[in-house]
C-alpha cells in the first residue's frame, strides 16, 4: 500500500474529499472502496463518484489515481488489464457463461499498482485479486483513459480473441454477452 498522505487543501478533488471529512489518502481509499458498484451517469467522469455515491473499477481507481496526482504521488500507477473473467474469479456470472457455452470472456479491468503490488478495491479482497492469474494484457494509463480509450482497447481485444479462437459469435453478440455478465455482477 502506498504511504498515507494528507490531502492538499488547494486541489479540486482533494477539497471535495476534505468537505466530506476525508482528509488523508487512506480515508479516501476506504471510503471509495465501500461505495457500491455501479456505472456513473457519465462513465468517463470519475469525479462524479462523490456525488453519485457509486462507481466501477474504472471510476473508483481513476479517482484514487487522480487524488495521488493532485498530491504529487507518482509511484501509484493506474492499470488497465484484460483478464479471463470466469465463474471461478467472478462467480455471479457462472449462469451467463454456461448459457453461451463459454469458459470465460476477456474483460477489461482497472486497478492500482504500487511497487508491483496490485491494489484492487472492486474485487472484494485484500490479498491478490482473483483475476491476477488470468491476466492476458496489462498497461499503465492515465485517469482520462478510462472512457473511450478503455472501451476501444477492450473491443479491439475481443475482436482479435474471436478471430484467434475461431468463435462462432459475432463481435456484437459477444459484446451483448459481456453486458449480460456486467449486469449479473451488478446485482
Amino acid at each position: 500500500m502506498v504511504k498515507n498522505f494528507n490531502l492538499s487543501k488547494s486541489q479540486s478533488l482533494s477539497k471535495q474529499c476534505i468537505i466530506k471529512g476525508l482528509t488523508d489518502f487512506y480515508s479516501v481509499f476506504n471510503y471509495i472502496k465501500q461505495l457500491p458498484y455501479g456505472r456513473l451517469a457519465n462513465r468517463s467522469d470519475y469525479t462524479l463518484i462523490l456525488r453519485e455515491n457509486k462507481g466501477t473499477c474504472s471510476t473508483k481507481h481513476a479517482f484514487l489515481k487522480a487524488i495521488a496526482i493532485e498530491n504529487g504521488i507518482e509511484d501509484l500507477k493506474l492499470c488497465l488489464g484484460v483478464f479471463k473473467m470466469n465463474a471461478k474469479n467472478t462467480p455471479k456470472l457462472k449462469l451467463v457463461l454456461e448459457q453461451h457455452d463459454l469458459d470465460y470472456i476477456p474483460e477489461a479491468h482497472c486497478y492500482l499498482k504500487h511497487n508491483e503490488t496490485i491494489m484492487d478495491i472492486t474485487f472484494g479482497n485484500d490479498g491478490d485479486p482473483a483475476f491476477v492469474d488470468t491476466l492476458m494484457h496489462e498497461e499503465f494509463i492515465i485517469p482520462e483513459h478510462i472512457g473511450d480509450y478503455k472501451v476501444e482497447l477492450h473491443q479491439s481485444f475481443l475482436k482479435s480473441w474471436i478471430a484467434n479462437e475461431n468463435l462462432e459469435f459475432s463481435f456484437d453478440e459477444l459484446w451483448k454477452i459481456r453486458e449480460s455478465c456486467i449486469l449479473a455482477i451488478s446485482k
